[in-house]
């Protein structure tokens, strides 16, 4: 028996998947027989469910040291398209906000903000609302917070949960290989680092999502050794909520510029997500980031292993700045109605999957 042949006969089973066997699947090309498995495992675990959040997301500035040849979003604290919100900034937001369930924080690393400035932050969101979850910081900000603080990754963490941190987002990883991480973001995290304050925050009982951005310099092999990494950890600690894989938008971007990159396909956009829902075989959720693939792909993507649109957004800007065609935002309305032309079931949810309402 070849080893596509033992691939198939294990997702048939049940089995696990190792690196080789992985590989045979995506080189097989078989985009069909791949939404058939991946759709198959996600109705074992959420049935016909889409699950969906109000939430908002916060950029707290764009002003970064980290100068990733990846990025389009940043700058220097001189350019005109700088911005950097103060506290009476994001209280306004807030104050907008007021029917949302999760408020979504990510940012730069800006050059002077100290990490009681961030602290703060979650303090006024927990304050003005005070019952909604707070998804906020990077691993590769928790790295930075702790450099500009003396402290260790768990004491960021635990005054960030004090503060009301109720989960950490996901982002950062891009691809956990050094080696492509000294060409795309060299001043960023590196793998290893990223992997500890994820079982830090999973020790410290601090839920996280996990997440994978494709489509630039990596390989085949080197987005297949992510996804066992992250695998390994869940193994570990079982801390990730959700997946999340990011295609890269090389449009103003330094990278997509030298490497002359294009956007990926949705070919590819739908055998990753496919694939990764069978290789994460311990993850529950995979999310179908709208943002990123666009309202049809994510649409389609909910028949190739997604039970997640993620949310309404309110404003979304990183991803726009690298060239991203989507909305900023999105009704609730809209999302119930791109699930339910699918045959499935939209459902509220908050961070962590918790059902607030059945709403057909």
């Amino acid at each position: 028996m070849n080893v596509l042949s033992i691939a198939k006969e294990k997702i048939s089973s049940g089995g696990r998947l190792e690196r080789d066997e992985i590989l045979a699947l995506y080189d097989d090309n078989d985009l069909l027989y791949l939404a058939e498995s991946a759709r198959r495992v996600k109705e074992s675990k959420t049935g016909k469910k889409i699950f969906y959040t109000v939430n908002r997301h916060i950029n707290l500035t764009n002003v970064c040291t980290a100068n990733c040849p990846l990025c389009a979003y940043q700058c220097h604290s001189g350019d005109n398209r700088a911005f950097t919100l103060e506290l009476a900034d994001v209280e306004k937001i807030l104050r907008d906000a007021a029917q949302v369930k999760e408020i979504h924080i990510v940012s730069s690393l800006h050059p002077d903000k100290n990490f009681s400035y961030y602290v703060d932050v979650v303090k006024l969101v927990k304050k003005i609302l005070p019952h909604v979850g707070i998804n906020a910081f990077t691993p590769v900000e928790i790295v930075n917070f702790s450099k500009i603080s003396g402290k260790s990754f768990s004491e960021v963490l635990s005054e960030l949960i004090a503060a009301g941190v109720t989960s950490l987002a996901g982002g950062g990883a891009e691809i956990l290989s050094d080696r492509v991480r000294e060409i795309i973001c060299p001043k960023k995290c590196s793998a290893a680092e990223w992997l500890e304050v994820m079982g830090t925050a999973h020790k410290l009982g601090l839920r996280t999502n996990a997440s994978m951005m494709y489509g630039h310099i990596e390989t085949i092999e080197e987005r297949v050794d992510h996804l066992l990494k992250l695998r390994e950890l869940q193994d570990e600690t079982g801390g990730f909520v959700a997946m999340m894989l990011f295609p890269f938008h090389p449009e103003n971007t330094e990278l997509g510029k030298k490497f002359n990159l294009r956007r990926v396909g949705s070919w590819e956009d739908l055998k990753m997500l496919a694939l990764s829902r069978l290789v994460l075989d311990n993850f529950a959720h995979f999310k179908a980031f709208w943002v990123m693939l666009t309202l049809p792909i994510a649409q389609l993507a909910l028949n190739f292993g997604a039970d997640d649109l993620d949310g309404t957004i309110g404003e979304e800007k990183i991803i726009h700045a690298a060239g991203a065609k989507s909305s900023a935002g999105i009704t609730r309305e809209t999302l119930e109605k791109i699930i339910l032309e699918c045959g499935y079931t939209p459902v509220e949810r908050d961070s962590f999957y918790n059902e607030y309402k059945k709403n057909f």
